[in-house]
């Protein structure tokens, strides 16, 4: 349909150092998946210093990659903590499978439940999570659900910290999340039906017209992670394909992105100095890579005055 993708190269631009590998650590989520692994990084976003955030996943703790590739265990709990945005107020919030919508303080090092139910009913089990603009924060619940269990949902947070409104559900594991450069689209990573869905938001906020935007192929997973770079472009992770995909705005493939080092890519966020670095975190081996894209992210809302 299209011409193929033109390939790109990544770095390693820092691994998790062997003395943070927790080898023999028990952890109830790889021991649901029937897996050993030191780690299971995702979630990455940048603060004002130019630090990197991320999350281990398999074993409940939150990191910062100092500029220089160091890593720091800021915070350990019982938790499975997933996909993490900073706000600009420095707050720090964590999408939890067990907990919920979760809050991190970065200067006591604490973190505590921020939202857990919905209209007194619990959440399901959250994924990733984005902000818009205004300080409205998008959430993908996705608990156990698939192609033989459609229950995922996907919500929004307002930014007075109360109001939520359930904008879809239904869905086969809905995942990463970001929004177009006019913030009138809501692109949802279905992991389970290995596509990206556009969620038409009218001006007031309601969902109208959902369709699927993306529809990818292969993998042993589906799409997780994506980023969207001031062009309006869509880089699209490509789980268990060791790929992240960066579409055009109308979903043309124009690169497609390899990790050189495993095959478990997760998650994306743009960094360094002229924000034309993308960052992806890589499951399998424990590092976070680099590529060099032509133009750069759009401005997340933790750097916006």
């Amino acid at each position: 349909m299209y011409p193929p993708a033109e390939p790109m190269g990544t770095e390693v631009f820092a691994r998790l150092p062997e003395s943070l590998h927790l080898t023999q650590q028990h952890s109830s989520w790889l021991a649901a998946r029937h897996v050993k692994m030191h780690s299971f990084l995702e979630g990455p976003s940048f603060d004002r210093a130019g630090n990197l955030w991320c999350v281990d996943l398999a074993h409940g703790r939150i990191l910062r990659v100092d500029p220089a590739g160091n890593f720091e265990v800021i915070v350990s709990y019982e938790g499975e903590p997933n996909g993490l945005k900073i706000h600009r107020d420095g707050r720090i919030f964590v999408a939890d499978h067990l907990h919920g919508l979760m809050l991190l303080d970065p200067e006591s090092r604490s973190i505590r439940p921020y939202l857990q139910h919905v209209q007194r009913e619990g959440l399901k089990g959250l994924n990733d999570l984005f902000f818009a603009s205004n300080g409205d924060l998008y959430f993908t619940d996705q608990g156990e659900s698939a192609l033989e269990n459609p229950t995922g949902r996907v919500f929004r947070l307002r930014a007075d910290g109360k109001t939520v409104d359930l904008l879809m559900d239904g869905l086969a594991g809905p995942n990463g999340l970001v929004m177009n450069k006019a913030e009138n689209v809501l692109y949802v990573a279905i992991t389970h039906d290995n596509a990206i869905y556009a969620l038409r938001l009218e001006p007031g906020g309601q969902m109208k017209k959902a369709s699927r935007f993306i529809q990818l192929s292969g993998s042993t997973a589906g799409p997780d992670g994506m980023a969207l770079d001031c062009a309006g472009n869509l880089a699209v992770v490509h789980a268990q394909a060791g790929t992240v995909w960066l579409f055009s705005p109308l979903g043309e493939p124009l690169y497609r992105i390899r990790s050189c080092a495993g095959m478990r890519s997760t998650n994306v966020a743009f960094g360094g100095d002229d924000m034309r670095s993308l960052y992806i975190t890589e499951a399998e081996q424990g590092v976070i890579l680099r590529a060099r894209l032509p133009h750069p992210g759009k401005p997340m809302y933790s750097h916006m005055d």
